[in-house]
């Protein structure tokens, strides 16, 4: 296989951005495949800033398994919602998308560049064609739901999506509580299926016309890159940093059931060994690029020929 620097797929992004310079410049990608690195290359050949779409990164205190950019890719790119709330705080697509569509034009209005980057993939259709209409939330709801999921396990929560609107249930893993209450708490409020009213929705008309651009990656070189990074990340205090942000009783917080900081977790509860701590993030971590990659499949990505170097997201 041929080996590619970040530098020279960012070339070929490069010249794709240029031909189309009216759309917003969007890094997609599988978790661990280059994107940071691809979007801190574009950012500087562009005199452009990141705008962060990761729904890990964007809390405070969860830096070594998020991937967060590192302080010289920070001083080559400046870098919009990373780190930017406190992990007790609730952002969703809608709440996110808001803060980066701000963001953009902040960016823009400096002449500069905007070169959106991540993997939650919802954020960014929320950013391009906004979201389908869906009720308000419902504590009451959400506290029945948390109730079950507490009496009988999250996964029974995810039985009770399932029988409702079949769709969601298959792509939210079950230990995605928010995810799966919000889903069924839309089928309760108003009888149709939150996967139903997406496809009404259609995400078919765009608010910002964009360019999504990605790496490739075979799935064997992919799961290499996982678990060499899931070991770098535990060698650099991992484990460390879960145990003080549970010390400070965030070990139910939304990033903590994130892929990697739930296996950490588990670990330090005693669900799970400590020598099959990196194999179960690994697995976890290949299901997860895997749903990223459906996705992908069905989206209007420009794949690029490359096996650009990268620890990172």
């Amino acid at each position: 296989m041929k080996s590619w620097t970040a530098a020279s797929v960012a070339e070929q992004a490069l010249r794709l951005a240029q031909s189309r310079p009216g759309d917003l410049l969007v890094v997609v990608g599988p978790t661990a495949s280059g994107k940071t690195s691809l979007a801190v290359e574009l950012a500087g050949a562009l005199g452009g800033e990141v705008v962060s779409a990761d729904s890990v990164q964007v809390y405070r205190g969860f830096d070594v398994g998020s991937g967060k950019p590192t302080t010289e890719e920070l001083s080559r790119a400046p870098h919009h919602l990373v780190s930017a709330i406190d992990p007790g705080e609730h952002i969703d697509a809608a709440a996110w998308a808001e803060r980066a569509a701000s963001a953009i034009v902040d960016v823009r209005a400096r002449g500069r560049v905007p070169v959106v980057c991540g993997g939650t993939f919802l954020w960014i259709k929320a950013l391009l064609y906004g979201l389908a209409e869906t009720p308000a939330a419902s504590e009451e709801v959400r506290q029945r739901h948390r109730a079950i999921a507490e009496r009988e396990g999250r996964s029974a929560l995810h039985a009770r999506l399932r029988s409702v609107d079949a769709e969601s249930a298959a792509r939210l893993h079950p230990n995605d509580l928010v995810r799966v209450s919000r889903a069924l708490e839309v089928h309760e409020l108003t009888g149709q299926s939150m996967s139903a009213l997406q496809r009404g929705h259609g995400f078919a008309t765009a608010r910002h016309p964009a360019t999504l651009v990605a790496l490739t990656c075979d799935p064997a070189t992919l799961t290499e890159r996982i678990r060499t990074r899931a070991r770098a990340w535990l060698r650099d205090g991992w484990v460390d940093e879960v145990q003080g942000l549970v010390s400070r009783g965030l070990g139910d917080s939304r990033p903590m059931g994130s892929v990697g900081y739930a296996q950490v977790r588990s670990m330090l509860a005693g669900d799970l060994r400590r020598e099959e701590l990196e194999e179960a993030i690994v697995r976890a971590t290949r299901v997860f690029a895997r749903r990223q990659r459906t996705w992908l499949n069905h989206a209007d990505v420009t794949w690029l020929g490359g096996e650009a170097h990268a620890p990172g997201g």
